[in-house]
């Protein structure tokens, strides 16, 4: 079959090399406008733009499919499907209505659960064991079309967003071609979705970075493995920023190689290591900073924080 690739992310590309390997066409591959990043805000193109140069497909970098030039190229492209995949725009119904035979959306859960934009780090602050990759049939909602085809993957106890997301888009391009065989055979069966079972996975805020250091210690630990890829979990040291990007938990006792101070405050120091510091939490489960980023510094281990900044025991983060 004929298929427009509409991406962006890093989590796309899997997808769009999968397709391109498969026995069906792609015609087109539409992604954003390179946009300026890195400390020199050099205009970068994305991820999929560099993957579809790579493997010479056709490709159009545009501000938008919803209209004007962007939306002009898809039609004329002609697809029998419109694969999406992490695209990040919200697509009308004259866009969906451009395929021929359907238009398919790659999510990174097991739908209903967790709709919307941050299906892999919602799944890691909400503790689950596992998740999965769905492809629907797409319609005007916010994923809550039909479901084509389904598979689970179980989150591992060290897994950040990074990680899992990972493994989600690998085993999302593997199920996308599933879905583009099944569609051409005919023999794909839809499946409405129960919205009476729908939970959401809004996108992430600047209130979801910061670290709450009245939870428990496994709650830390989830936000910071959630966030840990990116933008970073994140809290004040010394009256500035202080990202986390690892931490580990470690009952107080056994954790502590110092004498330890006792304070029971969240968010107090508790002890100095050679992991890192230890910081209190709401229960008996502080956690030790394994690697961090000051404000203005480049990333280091809890090791390095420790020599640089000298944290002592009774100081507060915050």
């Amino acid at each position: 079959m004929r298929v427009v690739f509409l991406g962006n992310a890093p989590w796309s590309v899997p997808s769009l090399e999968a397709v391109a390997g498969s026995s069906h066409e792609v015609v087109l591959v539409l992604t954003r406008v390179p946009r300026p990043a890195g400390r020199g805000k050099r205009l970068t193109p994305t991820p999929v733009a560099d993957s579809a140069r790579r493997i010479e497909l056709p490709l159009l970098e545009v501000e938008t499919v919803r209209s004007g030039a962007g939306f002009d190229t898809l039609a004329q492209a002609a697809p029998d499907v419109l694969a999406v995949v992490a695209y990040g725009e919200i697509l009308p119904q004259p866009v969906l209505d451009v395929s021929r035979v359907a238009p398919v959306n790659v999510h990174f859960s097991v739908l209903p659960k967790l709709r919307g934009a941050a299906p892999v780090q919602r799944a890691i602050l909400e503790g689950v064991e596992s998740t999965g990759v769905t492809t629907i049939r797409m319609d005007a909602g916010m994923d809550t079309g039909p479901i084509l085809l389904q598979a689970t993957e179980p989150i591992r106890r060290d897994d950040t967003a990074g990680t899992l997301g990972s493994r989600l888009a690998t085993l999302g391009g593997r199920l996308l071609v599933d879905t583009l065989d099944g569609l051409a055979a005919g023999t794909m069966v839809d499946r409405e979705q129960d919205d009476t079972q729908a939970t959401y996975a809004p996108k992430l805020t600047t209130e979801d970075q910061q670290v709450r250091w009245d939870r428990r210690g496994i709650d830390i630990e989830l936000q910071v493995r959630a966030l840990a890829s990116d933008p970073g979990a994140m809290t004040l040291y010394r009256g500035r920023t202080l990202k986390v990007f690892k931490v580990l938990r470690a009952h107080r006792a056994p954790a502590a190689p110092n004498e330890p101070v006792d304070v029971e405050e969240p968010g107090e120091v508790i002890a100095v290591g050679n992991r890192g510091p230890l910081i209190a939490s709401a229960d008996d489960w502080p956690v030790v900073l394994d690697e961090v980023q000051p404000e203005g510094k480049r990333r280091m281990t809890g090791a390095e924080f420790v020599r640089g900044y000298r944290p002592v025991p009774g100081e507060r983060l915050g």
